[in-house]
C-alpha cells in the first residue's frame, strides 16, 4: 500500500467501525455498471459536511487490488442487495484495479502558485508509481501522465482514479486564472481517452469549471446538488436513516427534521414511471436529505443546535450575499421570510469569483449548501433552521438595515392591498417609491419599476407577469397566485402617469382585463395607481400617490 497508489482500506474501515456509520455502499453497484464503459467519468459535487471524503474512501477500498476487502464489503448493504442479479454482481470489480487517490487540498493550499503545486503533485505521485513498478523503462519520471502510461503498457493494470477536492485550485488560487486553465488541461490530458482508465471518480464542492458555455472536462457526467441523479439517495442522510438514528439515540425526530432537513434532490425517473411524471402524477424520484455532520453531532451530543459553523463561518456566506447584483439583498430578505425564488443556474461559471448577476451568486450558494434547490420549479429556498441561523448571523450589519426596512414596508403594502385599504397602499407606495430613488419618478416605465420593487414581498405568494396581453390591450402588472397559495386573489395593477387612479381603474374595466383571468373570477383585485410628476415640490401633493382598489 502507498499514500497515493493503492492506499488500502484503513480510512474506510475506520468509518465502518465508527459509532455512527450509515451504509451507502450500494452506490458501488452503479459505479460497477459504468466502469470500463464510455460513462466511466463521474464528477460528484456536494457541500462540505455531506460525506464526499468517506464516499471516496469507500471507492478506493473497494477497487484497490493491494488488499483483500471481501470480508469488509461482504457485511455491507452492497453484498446483500435484494435483487438476485445484484447479489451476483456486487463483487464484480472488487480488488481488480490499481487505485490512484489524490486529495488536491494537499497540493493546492494557497502557499504556492497553481503551476508549482501541479508540478509538485506530478513528481510525488510519479515517484510512488516508479517504486511500485521498478522494472519499467520510464521515458520521463517527472511526467505523471507518461509515467502512468508506461507502467500500464508493461503491466496492463488499469487504474481507478479517485480525486477528492478536485476544485481546490479554484478556492485556493482564486485569482490565478492561467494556472487554473493549466490544471484543467492537465486533468483532461491525464484522464480523457486513456486506455489505462477503468473509472475516474472526482469529488468537490463545485461542479466542473466552465469557460463561457463550454466545459474543459466534457467527458465527465455531473452529479451535483442541482441534479444528483443516481447519487440522490447517497448525497446525504435520508429520512429513513435519520428516523432510525433518532430511535436509537432517543432524539425527537420532528425537532431534528426542523433543524436539519429541507434539502430535496432528484433521482432519475424510472422508465415505467415517466409517463406518470409527464402527467404530473409521479414524484417518487424526489429524495429528502439531511446534512450528515449536523445529524451525527446532534445524535452523539444529545443536543440539537447549529453545528454548521464547525466547518463554515458566517463570514463565508456574508461575503457572497453582500454582492448586491440585481437586487440580491431583496431576494435574501424574501428567502429569509420563507419564500422560494426562481433562479437560472445556466450562466454560473462554477467558480468562486466569476459573478455577473444575482443568479450566479444564488447558484454558488446551492453548491455551498446554503440554499436548497427544486429542479422541477428551478426555485431556491433556505432549507432549514440551521441554515436560517447562518443567514441571520450574516445579515446583522448596518448595510442590511435599509434592505430589511424596505422588506417590512413591502410586506405591509401587500397586506394593505389584500385588505383593500387604498389609503394605506398609497402611503406605503410613497415610502417604497422614495426608497427606490428619484430616478424612478421620470416616466411610467420608471413607475412600473418602482411598483415592482415595492411589491417584491409578493413574490412569496405570486408569479409576476408584466404587460399581460388581454386581447384589447396590456395589463401593466399582474400577480398570479402560486399553486401553493390558491387562496390568494389575483391582482391586476394598472399604472397611470400624470392622470389619476380612477382613470387607471377605468382602463382595466374598459379593456376587460379580468376576462383573461377567468379562473380567478370573483377573486381578483383591480388596483389603479397614479402620481402627478408636475406638482411643485413646495406643494403638499408633491410625489403623492393615489390608489383605487376594487374586487372583480
Amino acid at each position: 500500500m502507498g499514500q497515493y497508489l493503492n492506499p488500502g482500506n484503513t480510512a474506510y474501515e475506520e468509518a465502518v467501525n465508527s459509532q455512527i456509520f450509515i451504509d451507502k455502499s450500494e452506490i458501488i453497484l452503479f459505479l460497477n455498471s459504468i466502469t470500463r464503459t464510455n460513462q466511466k467519468y463521474v464528477s460528484v459535487s456536494r457541500p462540505r459536511r455531506f460525506g464526499k471524503t468517506m464516499a471516496a474512501d469507500m471507492v478506493c477500498a473497494y477497487y484497490d487490488r493491494s488488499v483483500d476487502n471481501r470480508e469488509l464489503f461482504g457485511k455491507l448493504k452492497l453484498a446483500s442487495a435484494d435483487q438476485a442479479e445484484k447479489k451476483a454482481e456486487w463483487d464484480k470489480y472488487l480488488g481488480k484495479f490499481d487505485v490512484i487517490r489524490i486529495v488536491m487540498t494537499k497540493f493546492f493550499n494557497g502557499k504556492s502558485s497553481a503551476d508549482e503545486s501541479l508540478d509538485k503533485m506530478q513528481r510525488i505521485i510519479s515517484r510512488e508509481i516508479i517504486k511500485a513498478y521498478p522494472d519499467v523503462d520510464y521515458f520521463d519520471e517527472s511526467d505523471l501522465i507518461q509515467t502512468i502510461d508506461d507502467a500500464y503498457s508493461d503491466n496492463e493494470n488499469q487504474v481507478v482514479f479517485v480525486i477528492d477536492e478536485w476544485d481546490a485550485v479554484f478556492r485556493e488560487c482564486k485569482e490565478d486564472k492561467e494556472g487554473q486553465i493549466h490544471y484543467l488541461d492537465f486533468l483532461r490530458d491525464m484522464l480523457k481517452d486513456k486506455d489505462y482508465i477503468a473509472l475516474a471518480y472526482m469529488t468537490g464542492i463545485l461542479p466542473i469549471k466552465k469557460y463561457g458555455k463550454h466545459s474543459a472536462l466534457n467527458m465527465f457526467t455531473e452529479y451535483s446538488m442541482t441534479y444528483p441523479k443516481q447519487f440522490a439517495p447517497y448525497t446525504g442522510f435520508t429520512v429513513e436513516e435519520v428516523r432510525n438514528l433518532c430511535n436509537k439515540y432517543g432524539m425527537d425526530y420532528h425537532e431534528v427534521e426542523n433543524w436539519y432537513d429541507g434539502y430535496e434532490v432528484s433521482d432519475i425517473i424510472p422508465i415505467d414511471k415517466r409517463e406518470e411524471y409527464r402527467q404530473g402524477k409521479y414524484e417518487g424520484h424526489k429524495v429528502s436529505i439531511y446534512s450528515p455532520l449536523s445529524v451525527v453531532e446532534a445524535m452523539v451530543n444529545g443536543e440539537i443546535k447549529n453545528y454548521w459553523n464547525k466547518t463554515e463561518s458566517y463570514e463565508a456566506l456574508a461575503e457572497y450575499i453582500k454582492k448586491d447584483y440585481d437586487g440580491l439583498k431583496e431576494v435574501v430578505t424574501l428567502l429569509m421570510d420563507g419564500a422560494r425564488v426562481t433562479v437560472d443556474t445556466a450562466t454560473y461559471q462554477n467558480d468562486m469569483t466569476t459573478f455577473t448577476c444575482r443568479d450566479d451568486v444564488l447558484s454558488l450558494l446551492i453548491h455551498l449548501g446554503y440554499l436548497g434547490y427544486d429542479d422541477g420549479t428551478s426555485e431556491v429556498y433556505i432549507p432549514n433552521r440551521e441554515i436560517l441561523e447562518e443567514f441571520k448571523a450574516s445579515t446583522k450589519g448596518t448595510e442590511w438595515v435599509d434592505s430589511f426596512k424596505s422588506f417590512e414596508i413591502s410586506q405591509e403594502l401587500l397586506s394593505a392591498t389584500l385588505e383593500r385599504n387604498a389609503t394605506k397602499v398609497a402611503e406605503l407606495l410613497e415610502q417604497a417609491h422614495d426608497r427606490a430613488g428619484n430616478k424612478t419618478y421620470n416616466d411610467e416605465a420608471a413607475l412600473s419599476y418602482a411598483i415592482q420593487y415595492a411589491y417584491y414581498a409578493a413574490q412569496k405568494y405570486y408569479t409576476t407577469i408584466l404587460e399581460l396581453d388581454t386581447g384589447k390591450g396590456y395589463a401593466d402588472i399582474v400577480y398570479i397566485p402560486s399553486p401553493k397559495h390558491p387562496e390568494k386573489p389575483a391582482m391586476v395593477i394598472e399604472l397611470k402617469y400624470n392622470k389619476d387612479a380612477e382613470t387607471a381603474l377605468s382602463q382595466i374595466k374598459k379593456q376587460n382585463y379580468p376576462s383573461r383571468l377567468e379562473h380567478y373570477k370573483g377573486n381578483i383585485l383591480l388596483v389603479g395607481i397614479d402620481y402627478d410628476k408636475d406638482v411643485s415640490n413646495t406643494s403638499g401633493e408633491f410625489k403623492r400617490h393615489k390608489c383605487v382598489i376594487e374586487m372583480a
